[in-house]
């Protein structure tokens, strides 16, 4: 047996506020009340504890004043809390979950005690596993060449009808019209209408790795017989070589496999054509080998600007450092020579002879003379450099005109000839064969230095056949039909118990096309050309309730409940926001709904369960039982409480 939902449950912005919504198991649940009370919120909650990539739940109250969502799953004697925190800043969603594995009856622990750390594919995989899916089931993806895991994810499509899904004509599963999810619903329905043999499942996996294996094999065998030198493609691309100018026409001795690759060598060898290559009357060749000069001699005149402005820098370095030197040095005058002493220097204070201070002034002296000198130097040359710079700067100026010219010149050519050019000039077709060349060469010397390839198409081709024989009794398609037909019957039935239009036919899923057909005397009819609110609606339940009868009779792991959000839209006026009195025609019809739910849910016994999100709240017996919530504006109730909107506001 797979679960059920006991409890959604919010938790507010204070650590205090805790919110929990109770179900029935096996029973109907209707929360009803009006717009913008929560009631929708119920089911994108669920969405989302249940592992969904985005974020579901609408903007409004909800999401400005909820921190965390949970819902609590049960079946059997076990009991699975499940939450997942509101996106925080800037977040689109929560990637960590919270699950807890809790004893019947538990309520749910406050927001302190959850650990947030279950990443969400970890999560989706657990709960896979509560509802009873085999993990290890693949599926073929209907139009791509995949497979598909079967996963809680997929079993919502059967379990949620939202307010625009409910009665929608063109749209039959949960989610159907987001991209390429119609495929992914076609691939996992045989899997979870039990039609699929888990382990014909495995084998035809095995297989299609199989016929994987075997391409890849034939392809890399392929590449290896294009590389060889003696091969058709090495002597395609030596004529290649020729016929655009990078080769001479060989001799006609025979080529052996080294001539061959020994010639593409040297085709590839072959850099550029050369300016001359042009014809004489080519003044797009000229003005193109123009332009190549110009940007060698531009690039040149960068670079000998950078160097000379270097330079200049250096030099104004050195002149600041060596000026700062000569001006310690110059204080050392002090030191003075006396001539009428024999030279000796005398003590600046008391003029006394200093003889030992002779060799060390002498020194220094000779130091300041050599500073004076480079600074001379230096001073004379930067003048020289700066000039240097200039002229250098104007002729690049020059060079930048005549590029422009130049450019102005082959535009202006390039213009009046381009109607006359309709193959590539010789120097682009050289260079494509030249890439070729190259791609092949590579190609070739890793052949050359890989190990050798173990060729295995003969044992892929033999498993391959043996798989084939294996799979060949699989009656999966047979089993499918046989059980969609006995679920059309239920769905018929149920389509009869409503008291729809065209259920006097025969009422058949189309898996194909996703919706649901009567077949007529006079051909089929689609949901989508029934017409009418009341008979998209009907069907819909019709469908959903037929297969859910078959789900729980045959334990498919599909939970055990079905959601539905506002199934009495189709009745009321789109101008309807609160309590409305229906026609009496259109009120029997609504409860022709309930009943038919009721109904089903008493031949299951309990194995069931059913949640309605409602604008109605009719007083009968089919209906007023089993509303478990009355949100309204009347009684201050709605999913948020009042008292959290005007704590956080204050």
């Amino acid at each position: 047996m797979t679960f059920q939902i006991q409890a959604v449950t919010v938790y507010g912005k204070q650590p205090d506020q805790i919110r929990t919504v109770p179900f029935r198991t096996g029973r109907l649940n209707i929360v009803t009340g009006d717009s913008r009370r929560g009631k929708s919120a119920l089911m994108t909650i669920i969405d989302y504890c249940f592992g969904s990539k985005g974020y579901p739940v609408k903007a409004g109250i909800v999401r400005d004043y909820v921190s965390a969502y949970a819902v609590t799953l049960v079946k059997s004697d076990q009991q699975l809390f499940v939450a997942r925190r509101a996106p925080k800043g800037k977040a689109t969603v929560s990637t960590v979950m919270c699950i807890i594995s809790q004893a019947p009856g538990s309520p749910p622990p406050p927001l302190d005690k959850l650990n947030f750390s279950t990443p969400l594919d970890a999560a989706k995989d657990l709960l896979s596993e509560f509802c009873g899916i085999d993990r290890t089931v693949r599926v073929p993806s209907v139009a791509r060449a995949t497979t598909i895991a079967p996963s809680i994810r997929h079993a919502l499509f059967f379990c949620l009808q939202a307010q625009n899904e409910v009665a929608n004509p063109d749209l039959l599963f949960h989610s159907q019209g987001e991209e390429w999810r119609p495929n992914t619903i076609r691939g996992v329905i045989p899997y979870f209408l039990g039609a699929v043999d888990p382990e014909q499942a495995l084998r035809r996996n095995r297989l299609r790795l199989l016929r994987r294996d075997l391409a890849d094999q034939e392809a890399a065998i392929n590449v290896i017989g294009e590389t060889d030198p003696a091969s058709g493609q090495a002597r395609a691309l030596l004529t290649e070589a020729v016929e655009a100018h990078l080769l001479p026409p060989p001799t006609g001795r025979h080529l052996s496999a080294d001539d061959v690759l020994t010639l593409l060598r040297q085709a590839l060898g072959q850099a550029e054509i050369q300016a001359n290559q042009y014809r004489a009357d080519d003044p797009i060749g000229a003005l193109v080998a123009r332009r190549g000069e110009l940007r060698r001699l531009h690039g040149q005149s960068r670079a000998k600007i950078a160097d000379l402005k270097r330079t200049l820098a250096e030099n104004n370095d050195f002149t600041s450092q060596a000026a700062e030197q000569r001006a310690r040095l110059t204080s050392l005058d002090l030191l003075r020579r006396n001539p009428e002493s024999s030279g000796d220097a005398h003590c600046p204070v008391c003029a006394s002879s200093l003889p030992s201070a002779n060799d060390t002034v002498t020194a220094l002296n000779r130091d300041l003379a050599h500073l004076e000198g480079d600074l001379q130097a230096i001073g004379s040359d930067t003048p020289t450099i700066q000039r240097l710079i200039s002229e250098e700067e104007n002729r690049l100026q020059d060079l930048r005109s005549e590029l422009s010219r130049n450019q102005e010149e082959i535009t202006g050519v390039t213009a009046g000839l381009r109607a006359l050019q309709r193959e590539p000039d010789d120097l682009r077709r050289a260079a494509i064969v030249q890439g070729r060349i190259s791609l092949y060469l590579d190609t070739a010397a890793y052949q050359a230095v890989a190990p050798p390839l173990n060729d295995r198409r003969e044992e892929l081709r033999q498993q391959i056949a043996e798989l084939e024989e294996e799979l060949g009794d699989d009656t999966q398609g047979e089993r499918l039909a046989s059980f969609l037909s006995l679920i059309n019957q239920k769905i018929t039935s149920q389509a009869v118990s409503l008291r729809l239009e065209h259920s006097e036919n025969p009422i058949r899923l189309d898996i194909n096309r996703l919706t649901v057909v009567a077949d007529k005397p006079e051909g089929p009819l689609p949901l989508a050309n029934m017409g009418s609110g009341e008979n998209y609606l009907g069907y819909h339940v019709a469908t959903f309730l037929g297969l859910h009868e078959w789900f729980s009779e045959h334990h498919a792991p599909v939970p055990r409940f079905l959601i539905l959000d506002q199934p009495s839209q189709v009745y009321f006026p789109p101008e309807h926001q609160g309590k409305s009195v229906l026609a009496a025609r259109d009120r029997n019809m609504l409860l022709n709904v309930y009943q038919a739910i009721n109904d089903m849910l008493s031949r299951l016994s309990g194995k069931f369960q059913v949640i309605v999100m409602e604008h109605a709240d009719l007083d009968h017996p089919e209906f007023s039982p089993h509303v478990i919530q009355r949100w309204r504006y009347e009684n201050d109730q709605a999913l948020v409480p009042a008292h959290w909107i005007s704590r956080n506001d204050n």
